[in-house]
């Protein structure tokens, strides 16, 4: 990475990137990591984890020549958390709890490490560069550790409705922003429901986009042998396509 990154010898697109042209492709690199795994992939999960690796060691590169921090720095410091936030391993703690108060040692920890960061309030460090879904999960939690959360999924069930309507309303007054800001608060609430029944809502939305993409293949099979392409004024036909499908 130094020779692609240098000035003078290297590659003129690598020397041309910053943080901030790099960051895109290390969220995609994550994404294809996981791909990987969901797909049993074990081939694909070996180059998958090296093109994540490269993106560790692009970042502390340009880091390094900034004079922010090295690779070593890096390795170190994590190297150094997980110490710090494993005592019944590295320590002398007791090993003798379950895997339920282990994650909660862990979240008191980051809640310490946090404080001292001056980070004091319950939604504080959240990233705010998370996707949306994701950092939902993420304030929800925060919130539910803390009692501000309903006593079951009832309750979330309900407020999805009270959220729909509203949404509706919003619609009906052709109203933009209050569209976008009631299609938020549902979806957030969808989070917070996914949480409460023990549901991860990127697998669970993952599901149903690939039986979207099956389905729709079935009805543009279907157009097909009747000799249609896919089209506005075909709904009709796409929509007894998509019922069979589903049967």
């Amino acid at each position: 990475m130094r020779r692609l990154r240098d000035p003078g010898t290297g590659c003129p697109w690598d020397v041309q990137q910053d943080f901030d042209s790099i960051a895109p492709y290390t969220i995609e690199e994550a994404h294809e990591v996981a791909d990987a795994i969901r797909r049993r992939a074990w081939d694909d999960l070996r180059g998958e984890l090296g093109d994540l690796l490269l993106q560790v060691i692009y970042h502390s590169q340009m880091a390094e020549e900034a004079g922010h921090f090295t690779l070593g720095d890096v390795v170190s410091g994590i190297s150094a958390k997980m110490i710090a936030r494993h005592p019944h391993v590295f320590g002398d703690a007791s090993r003798d709890k379950s895997p339920d108060q282990q994650s909660a040692d862990w979240e008191a920890a980051k809640a310490a490490e946090r404080a001292e960061r001056g980070e004091g309030g319950t939604l504080d460090g959240v990233a705010l560069g998370l996707p949306a879904l994701m950092r939902a999960q993420k304030l929800s939690r925060r919130l539910a550790r803390v009692g501000f959360d309903w006593d079951d999924a009832d309750g979330a069930v309900d407020k999805i409705a009270e959220e729909a309507a509203e949404l509706a309303e919003a619609c009906a007054a052709r109203d933009g922003d209050a569209t976008e800001a009631e299609m938020g608060d549902l979806l957030f609430t969808a989070a917070n429901l996914a949480r409460l029944l023990g549901v991860d809502p990127e697998a669970a939305l993952r599901r149903t986009n690939a039986k979207v993409v099956e389905r729709f293949a079935a009805v543009e099979d279907a157009l097909a042998r009747d000799g249609l392409r896919p089209a506005p004024e075909h709904r009709a036909r796409m929509e007894r396509a998509w019922q069979e499908a589903k049967g």
